[in-house]
């Protein structure tokens, strides 16, 4: 009984978690970001570069296990904001799929192995940007009962 009830909590923290990101977030970055979730995306971050000097407002990033998990993860990511009437102005990287980079002119995700994320740390590199973390635990998907 008292694993089934953390399980739900975790389950209702997750959702929650996911939500208040939502309400920061454009309904765009939203999608791609839950797109991402659904391909089991690991460390998923949303970069608010709004207040600083960059050329878009948001990025965000994600890794793929390997490159097959890359392409997949961009590949649904189109496919999400396809659905909503928006497409991306470039897509960059996706042969190789080490570092897939979709840009959509207000947000640009890039998708990496962890291997190039780390090579690459966009995240030290826009340090002064606000880091909104992002739960791995998609909303609607329960939480693991261990």
């Amino acid at each position: 009984m008292k694993i089934e009830k953390k399980a739900i909590e975790k389950t209702v923290e997750a959702k929650t978690r996911r939500v208040s990101v939502g309400r920061r977030l454009s309904a765009e970055v939203s999608k791609a970001v839950n797109a991402a979730l659904d391909k089991k995306a690991l460390d998923v971050v949303v970069l608010d570069l709004r207040k600083t000097p960059a050329f878009t407002d948001f990025f965000v990033l994600c890794s793929g296990a390997n490159p097959r998990q890359v392409k997949a993860i961009a590949d649904a990511v189109e496919e999400a904001l396809r659905a909503a009437k928006v497409r991306p102005a470039h897509v960059e990287g996706y042969d190789r799929a080490e570092w897939v980079l979709m840009d959509f002119f207000t947000f640009i995700v890039h998708v990496f192995t962890p291997q190039t994320r780390d090579f690459y740390s966009l995240e030290r590199l826009w340090g002064d940007a606000e880091r909104i973390e992002v739960s791995d635990t998609p909303a609607g998907r329960k939480a693991d009962k261990s």
